[in-house]
Order: C-alpha cells, then structure tokens, then sequence
C-alpha cells in the first residue's frame, strides 16, 4: 500500500480524541461504560481508510466499533468519515495491533474483522501475517466465550494459509465463501479495497471462525 504521508495527521488526529481515543491503555474494561450500554464490541486490526467500519456504524447503531490502525495518515481518512457521518458508536485507535492486549480486557471483545491484511507472502515474515497462531491466541484471550473472527481477503494464497491457521488452532469454520459476491451472503459491507478489487470482477474470500472455548 503507498501511503501519502500527512505531516499534520498527527495533530488533527488529537482534537478528535470524541473519535480517535487518546488514552487506550486507560480504556481497557471499560469501553462499554465510558461510552454507553452497547450491545456488543466489535473491533476491526487494521482498519485502513475507514470505509468498512463506518458502513458498520451505520446499520448497527448497538454495537459499539473501534477500528485499529498505525498509519495516522490513513486514520485521517477514517476519522473524517466517521466524523462526517455523526457516528457516536465507532471509536478509532491509532495503535499497533500488535499491542491490543493493552487495550482491552480478556473478555471484552464480541468480535473481529481482518479485512484485506497484508498476506506477507514469503515463509520468513509467516509471524508476520494478522492470522498467524500467535495473533489467533491473542485474539482468544480478548474475546468473549465463543467469539468469532470475519476475514475478508482477495489473495487465495493467505486465505488458504488462514483456514489452515484456524483449523490448526482448533476453530470451528463457518461462511467459507470462494467467492464472496456470489454467495448469496447477505449484510456484506465492503471496504475500500473490496470495492475496487470487484469492479475488477476479482473474487473476494470470506470465511467466519469460532474458537471453540
């Protein structure tokens, strides 16, 4: 992905701290009683411009969504739609998914999305790859009792390598799609990349996975 580097992201990103959250470490536990009685949370890594999880807001306005994402130039974009959009339930985190743990409770997460991650082709940045086993344990230890992860792609080859990740893990698979705008699948939201991708007429993989504890 190239990135136009905003040198006044950072700032911008400040005055918005009603979207972009200043203090994640602070908020770990308590999303839900710093910003309403939401019926769940769901958190999309890597949340990239924005497009997926302001869609999301919209239609779901009891769920609460915080999008994480560490290039402030593209969390810009995300912020403005957010903010043009009056969307009190989506919260953004200008953060390394590497470090959720910091910023949220085991247990207090309903769901994930991993949209369109980048697939790290090569065998050595494998640990690299948001589906790797050690991101799936994180990722367990953070949500709820059954809670899922939705992945949206469109390289075969990390999604193949990713319904192995899961299955390995011990995961129950469910919505595989081979090709996601054919499936019939209803409530589909694309992101930015999705919605390039299928005016290409490229197939777009899906699957949902539940850890079974």
């Amino acid at each position: 992905m190239r990135l136009r580097h905003k040198p006044w992201a950072s700032d911008e990103l400040k005055k918005r701290d009603h979207i972009v959250i200043q203090n994640p470490k602070e908020m770990a536990g308590n999303w839900k009683q710093t910003f309403g009685d939401y019926d769940e949370i769901h958190v999309e890594v890597g949340t990239g411009k924005g497009k997926f999880l302001a869609g999301m807001g919209e239609l779901h306005p009891n769920i609460l969504y915080i999008g994480v994402e560490k290039y402030q130039s593209v969390l810009y974009t995300a912020m403005e739609r957010v903010e043009e959009a009056g969307l009190n339930n989506v919260k953004l985190l200008s953060q390394d998914v590497a470090d959720l743990a910091d910023f949220f409770a085991p247990g207090e997460v309903n769901r994930f999305y991993i949209n369109f991650t980048d697939p790290w082709p090569k065998s050595r940045h494998e640990k690299r790859r948001l589906t790797y086993k050690s991101f799936l344990a994180l990722y367990e230890n953070l949500l709820v009792k059954q809670g899922e992860i939705h992945f949206k792609t469109d390289n075969q080859g990390l999604f193949e390598y990713s319904l192995h990740s899961f299955s390995l893990y011990g995961m129950i698979l469910n919505q595989v799609s081979l090709n996601l705008h054919e499936s019939g699948i209803e409530g589909n939201v694309m992101t930015e990349y999705e919605e390039k991708f299928s005016k290409k007429q490229m197939r777009i993989y899906r699957c949902e996975a539940k850890f079974r504890n």
